[in-house]
């Protein structure tokens, strides 16, 4: 019986991993020069379904966001939420997590 449930537990860990992973995207943007820019993007972003962590950097006019495995962010989808919301999109690089 302790085996059967090692077993379990070392299996369950190994779905937890799995399902963590994910991607991260790495952005660049002009115009962002306020916290107020970085908060509207933000909002834009967390209406995208899966992505799960956004961390704006208003000096480098980086923006990384990270999504679940199943999302996918294009190109186009980027370029079309950021110039919306004022700003133009430079360039998107796409990382495992």
């Amino acid at each position: 019986m302790r085996t059967f449930l090692y077993t379990v537990l070392l299996a369950l860990s190994f779905t937890g991993v799995a399902l963590a992973a994910g991607t991260q995207y790495t952005m660049r943007v002009d115009g962002l020069a306020c916290p107020y820019c970085a908060y509207g993007i933000e909002k834009k972003l967390k209406q995208i379904d899966g992505v799960r962590n956004i961390d704006i950097d208003l000096n480098s006019g980086v923006v990384q966001v990270q999504t679940a495995e199943d999302v996918e962010l294009s190109d186009a989808q980027m370029k079309k939420l950021f110039n919306d919301a004022g700003f133009t999109f430079r360039s998107m690089r796409k990382a495992p997590l």
